[in-house]
């Protein structure tokens, strides 16, 4: 995995500095301003992804790469893929320059819109980019917005992310959409499959998830993940994996104010740490980690 370069996004960002910005920090995405070569660049994105994705996906997100043809050539149009998106579950695709505060994060979601980045990542961050692009926003995200029951958890995130603000949980809450929405696995019956966008968007990690020893593989549990911390800059140390869109859909459907409670009398949990509680799949040997920090010292 390579480094950011952060002159080159803001680069990629400029076209959008001087667009007039909504009080709920959306923009015109501009869709004619993009030119040939990005085009061409989430072309050649998206074939490699979906390459790498066809056996390791989970069945609803292949399903509906098609449904909303995002195999079309090009960049997505956000008003036409919301077009064919809202039929299906109501949500709709909005653009915005970066990522977006808390308050209006969760107000998007509460309200089935999915803010998502109009830039495209340079050419020299091809296969890793630490902040979210168009492609890893709308190839990772979107698809599975068709999906009723996870698009259902994902509104409920949203509601979910504005009570948490006024119990100042939200590094919580985070830890659930990190593991889950970016990171999660699902159990299928073909065994272990892809469903978070953070590893759609990354050819290495959708191969490193599920064939890895290194890793960790454990079964979800709500208040394991939300005591777990992780890293933002490489691969995941443990991945959750859930049994289904619906098992997410209903733990995550209580209250979670007596979890947040008992979260506040708790220790946060390592990335790479197994708890006598843990339901473990796949025992990591983490020597993939090991390796990089001998490298590093």
């Amino acid at each position: 995995m390579t480094n950011t370069t952060p002159t080159a996004v803001a680069e990629e960002k400029n076209r959008y500095k001087s667009a007039k910005r909504n009080a709920d920090y959306t923009i015109d995405q501009d869709w004619t301003s993009y030119t040939p070569e990005e085009h061409d660049r989430w072309d050649r994105l998206f074939a490699r992804s979906r390459d790498v994705l066809k056996t390791r996906a989970c069945p609803e997100y292949l399903e509906a790469l098609d449904t909303l043809q995002l195999s079309a050539s090009g960049i997505p149009n956000m008003e036409a893929l919301s077009d064919r998106l809202e039929p299906m579950t109501g949500w709709r695709v909005v653009p915005v320059t970066d990522l977006v505060p808390d308050p209006v994060f969760f107000d998007h979601l509460a309200n089935k819109r999915f803010p998502a980045g109009a830039f495209i990542r340079p050419e020299s961050q091809l296969d890793y980019l630490e902040e979210p692009d168009i492609f890893h926003d709308i190839f990772g995200h979107v698809p599975l917005l068709a999906d009723p029951v996870y698009s259902d958890f994902i509104q409920a995130y949203g509601k979910g992310g504005q009570r948490a603000m006024t119990r100042d949980c939200l590094p919580n809450l985070a830890r659930l959409y990190w593991y889950t929405v970016e990171f999660g696995l699902v159990l299928s019956p073909d065994g272990l499959k892809l469903f978070g966008a953070g590893i759609m968007s990354s050819t290495a990690e959708s191969v490193f998830a599920l064939e890895s020893d290194s890793p960790h593989r454990v079964a979800f549990d709500l208040e394991r993940v939300m005591r777990t911390n992780y890293i933002i800059d490489d691969f995941q140390k443990t991945y959750f994996v859930i049994d289904s869109f619906e098992a997410l859909r209903e733990a995550c459907a209580a209250d979670f104010g007596p979890l947040y409670d008992r979260l506040s009398q708790a220790s946060d949990i390592d990335p790479h740490e197994l708890v006598p509680s843990d339901a473990v799949i796949d025992r990591g040997t983490l020597a993939y980690f090991a390796a990089k920090d001998r490298l590093a010292s």
